[in-house]
């Protein structure tokens, strides 16, 4: 596909057509970068999307809990308290 660039106030802009941004994937926030050939638009990916769904999902089956069993330290050993 082919475009132009357009006057956008001071800037310049495409317009990209619905199918290319459904089929993209293209929903807010994105990523421009200058490449070699041109432009790059891309998605910009959270890290952890999908981590509440995850951790749910292991609390569902019973895996939610520590990794390892916890090791007592000095700081645990001795008196304290809250001030």
């Amino acid at each position: 596909m082919e475009t132009r660039l357009i006057q956008i106030g001071n800037s310049r802009g495409i317009r990209i057509p619905k199918t290319l941004v459904e089929a993209a994937r293209l929903d807010a926030p994105l990523r421009l970068r200058v490449v070699d050939s041109g432009l790059l638009i891309e998605r910009v990916n959270d890290p952890r999307a999908g981590w509440a769904d995850a951790a749910r999902e292991l609390a569902d089956r019973g895996h939610d809990g520590l990794l390892d069993d916890p090791v007592p330290t000095a700081f645990d050993e001795s008196e304290w308290e809250w001030k």
